[in-house]
């Protein structure tokens, strides 16, 4: 299922995120399915989305979640949107498998 999750190169990998915003606080909800069709990660952010802070606490919360730096992660698009493309330097195989484990809520 990962290959409709994920856009995996040699270094990358990308995926979408759906952000909430004032949240009440940070965490991640697991993979859910849009009404396209398209898997997204559910995340959601105590910050408000007023001067790029809510983006900053995602990109903090994903590198705390996956182990990894926050400057290898980066909004490829989506940066105003609820719905992100994030893309991540590194190993991809690696990434994968640590996106995949945080699971299934929808």
């Amino acid at each position: 299922m990962s290959e409709k999750r994920f856009h995996l190169t040699e270094q990358r990998i990308r995926f979408a995120v759906r952000l909430t915003p004032k949240g009440g606080r940070d965490a991640i909800d697991g993979w859910a399915r849009g009404v396209d069709g398209g898997s997204h990660l559910k995340a959601r952010v105590a910050a408000a989305p007023e001067s790029g802070n809510a983006n900053t606490a995602m990109i903090a919360l994903l590198a705390k979640k996956l182990m990894i730096a926050k400057s290898r992660i980066a909004i490829v698009s989506g940066e105003t949107a609820r719905l992100k493309i994030v893309s991540i330097s590194g190993n991809c195989t690696a990434l994968a498998a640590a996106l995949e484990s945080l699971g299934d809520k929808a």
